[in-house]
């Protein structure tokens, strides 16, 4: 009897030993297996045109349950063939360290948190890579989780997209009114023209709404919203107007040479 009592612990023990390890082995081939999906997932879409993105599909599923018409209008268009003024307008309105940082900027980071500690109107700081990340391969939410996965998408496209092929993603996906995704889709929709006519006022016009696409009106801004037109406009003439991708990439260069 006593030597049964013994031998209880060291089976339970054994079994417990035996059970960690089958759990630690599935844990690691789902860790393993997610980094290789989204690695691969990644490096395709350095190349490929995102074909729809989860928030769409849950617009569209929303729309459906309100008993709306689904819509969802989105027309892909490369980098060239979207106007250049939107280029700069989205940098000057949504992230001025664009072309500087690697995916987060730690400055406006800390100013949001300041910020957030005294004000009741939350500020966020997520860059144009961030949002890029969280449109392409997340859900949308404001998690603890979601944004663990955020700062993983946001470094692994910083790795091997181009800042312009994060831009070029940035402006066919992204959310631009009601059922309206990326440059073209928008310029059609409120300008009656392509990405690539819109001059600087609709530019500034476009980027102004990205906060809250659903909420404001381009085709007729708000008092509010017009302030933030000729705000991105000031800092798009402070920019030279133009959105130099190069300038940063040869300021690296050249730091890598003195070194």
């Amino acid at each position: 009897m006593v030597g049964l009592q013994k031998s209880l612990p060291l089976t339970y023990f054994k079994y417990m030993k035996e059970l960690m390890l089958k759990l630690w082995k599935v844990g690691l081939k789902i860790i393993l297996g997610f980094v290789a999906i989204s690695l691969v997932s990644v490096i395709l879409l350095r190349w490929v045109p995102v074909p729809a993105t989860p928030l769409m599909i849950i617009r569209c599923v929303e729309q459906k349950a309100d008993g709306k018409a689904m819509k969802l209008d989105k027309t892909w268009k490369p980098l060239s063939k979207i106007s250049p003024d939107l280029q700069l307008a989205v940098v000057c309105s949504e992230d001025q360290n664009f072309l500087k940082h690697h995916g987060f900027d730690f400055g406006a980071i800390q100013k949001a948190i300041k910020h957030n500690e005294k004000s009741k109107r939350k500020r966020g700081a997520s860059t144009i890579s961030q949002q890029t990340a969280k449109n392409v391969f997340l859900w949308p939410g404001r998690s603890w989780i979601r944004k663990g996965f955020e700062v993983y998408f946001t470094a692994m496209i910083e790795v091997f997209w181009s800042k312009e092929r994060i831009m070029e993603v940035y402006l066919n996906v992204i959310e631009m009114g009601d059922g309206i995704y990326g440059a073209e889709a928008a310029s059609q929709e409120y300008f009656n023209k392509s990405a690539i006519k819109i001059n600087k006022q609709q530019a500034a016009t476009i980027s102004a709404i990205l906060p809250s696409p659903i909420k404001y009106n381009a085709k007729h801004p708000s008092s509010f919203l017009q302030g933030r037109v000729n705000w991105t406009l000031k800092q798009m003439r402070f920019w030279g107007g133009k959105l130099d991708y190069d300038k940063e990439k040869n300021k690296l260069k050249n730091k890598s040479k003195s070194k």
